[in-house]
């Protein structure tokens, strides 16, 4: 069993910037993707930005040019760099990795707000 602990989440103001990680409780497990999915209040959750195992990237188009997301495959960690963030931005977003199975984290707020 893989366990996905996030970090970074919290409360910005337009334009700030938060930087989001998730490692993998198993090292040395190949998770082939690991990416972020976000869920806003009475949303579906939806794919926010996904890297493979060969660094291979897809964004949402509504972050494109604003989310950087990279991964650290020795240590199966997952970061997500948002910048100039909007309030559309606020959602808890969900750390996910695919492996022999799909695996999901708890999930962490983000809050754009003045």
């Amino acid at each position: 069993q893989v366990q996905l602990v996030e970090s970074g989440g919290g409360l910005v103001q337009p334009g700030g910037s938060l930087r989001l990680s998730c490692a993998a409780s198993r090292s040395g497990f190949n998770l082939y993707a690991m990416g972020w999915y976000r869920q806003a209040p009475g949303n579906q959750r939806e794919l926010a930005a996904v890297i493979t195992n060969s660094g291979i990237t897809n964004y949402a188009d509504s972050v494109k040019g604003r989310f950087t997301i990279s991964r650290d495959n020795a240590k199966n960690t997952v970061y997500l760099q948002m910048n100039s963030l909007k309030p559309e931005d606020t959602a808890v977003y969900y750390c996910y990795a695919q492996g022999p199975s799909e695996y999901w984290g708890q999930g962490t707020q983000v809050t754009v707000s003045s």
